[in-house]
This record gives structure tokens, sequence and C-alpha cells, in this order.
């Protein structure tokens, strides 16, 4: 089984792109691929733009690596309530080439932030709109407070109770 992880955010000390390989680290008997949205840095999505260079090619590498996954591991980085500008951009670039993008995979959405809310706006909106975009969600979960839930040097959630239930969600869900 492979699993593609990835956080919405192109920090490199993006806190949800190390949530998210920590959760895809979490499954049995499975491969992780870790992507770093750097990896897929385009132009600023516009028609304009789109109609000078065409279907962006690091997009089709982005839906590529989704079709390859098994189950799909994204934590949500959230920016004033929404998505970042980066995730948004490397979606909007790779809905127009395949409106599917999420491929119908198995998903664990996932999100945190420093704050109390762990990125809970953001993956509400996330819940709502990935469906329609051939996103198969099978859990979601907030991680919040994270310089607080978790362990950095452990690489792992410190609050027990959190922590037992991510993993019994995992076990449940997929």
């Amino acid at each position: 089984m492979k699993i593609i992880a990835f956080g919405g955010s192109n920090s490199q000390h993006s806190i949800n792109k190390r949530f998210a390989t920590y959760a895809a680290g979490l499954f049995e008997n499975a491969t992780v691929e870790v992507l770093d949205l750097n990896n897929f840095a385009m132009p600023l999505f516009s028609v304009d733009v789109e109609k000078e260079v065409g279907q962006h090619e690091l997009a089709k590498a982005f839906l590529a690596k989704i079709a390859e996954a098994d189950i799909l591991v994204i934590s949500m980085a959230e920016n004033n309530g929404n998505y970042s500008v980066a995730f948004k951009n490397v979606f909007d670039w790779s809905s127009r080439i395949e409106k599917d993008v999420f491929q119908h995979k198995p998903m664990l959405l996932l999100a945190t932030s420093p704050g109390g809310r762990g990125g809970s706006s953001v993956l509400e909106i996330s819940k709502n709109l990935f469906p329609r975009y051939g996103g198969e969600i099978k859990a979601s979960f907030s991680l919040p407070s994270f310089n607080a839930n978790f362990d950095i040097e452990k690489n792992q959630i410190s609050d027990e109770t959190l922590e037992k239930e991510l993993k019994q969600l995992i076990k449940t869900s997929f």
C-alpha cells in the first residue's frame, strides 16, 4: 500500500507537513512518500497565464503523484481561516487538467496550527469542497495547539488522549 502525504503549506518548517508525515507513518504495511509543495511552485494561476503556458508540467506531475497513491494523507495549513496560497495554487492548476484532483483516493484529512482551534476552519472548508474534486474523505482530525501537543524531538503527539484518538481513527477508518 502506497501513501502519498503532504502538508498544505510551502513553509520550510511546516508543522502540517510534519503532522502529515507523522500520521502517514501510523499506517501498517505502508510505503510513504511525502510531497513538498515547494516542488510544485508555479506562477500564480490565472486564465491569462494558462492561455500563455497551457497545462503546467508541475501540475501534471502533482496529479501523477496523486495517481500513484492508494491512500492520501493531507494536513491543511490555515492562513486567515482558509487554504494557504501555495496549496490553492497547486490545486487550481491541477483542477484545470483533472477536475477530480484527488482521483477518488481514500483520504485522511488533517489540520493543525499553533492555536487552540487546530486549523478547524480550513479543515471544514476542505471537508466540504474536496468531495467535489474526487476526495474520498474516510476520516478527519484536527490537532489543536501544535506546539503544546506535538513533541518535535520524539516526533509524535505528546497528548496521550489525542494520540489514541488519531490511532483509533486510522484503525477503524482504513
